[in-house]
C-alpha cells in the first residue's frame, strides 16, 4: 500500500470530508497541518504543481488533487485500486 499524505487545515470542511472518506476506507494516512506548520505550505505547493488550496492529497507519488478529485475517484470506483497498489 502506498503512503497517503494529506495537506490540510483543521478548520477546512473539505479537509474534514477527505479525512472522513479515508477513515471510512480504513487506510493509514499522514495529515500535515499547514496552519500549525506553515513552513510545509511551500512543500505542498511545489508537490501539487502550484495548487495552494487545501486539502491536497497524495497517494504514493500520485498527486490526486483536492477533496473533489478524491471523491470523484471514489465515485468512479477507482480509489480502491489506487490505495491498494504496490508502492
Amino acid at each position: 500500500m502506498p503512503p497517503i499524505t494529506v495537506y490540510m487545515k483543521p478548520t477546512c470542511p473539505f479537509c474534514a470530508m477527505t479525512r472522513s472518506l479515508l477513515q471510512k476506507k480504513e487506510v493509514p494516512f499522514e495529515e500535515i497541518d499547514i496552519a500549525r506548520h506553515p513552513e510545509r505550505r511551500d512543500e505542498m505547493i511545489e508537490r501539487a504543481g502550484g495548487r495552494s488550496t487545501v486539502p491536497q492529497v497524495f497517494i504514493g507519488k500520485t498527486h490526486v488533487g483536492g477533496n473533489d478529485d478524491l471523491q470523484a475517484l471514489e465515485q468512479q470506483g477507482r480509489l480502491d485500486a489506487l490505495i491498494t497498489a504496490e508502492s
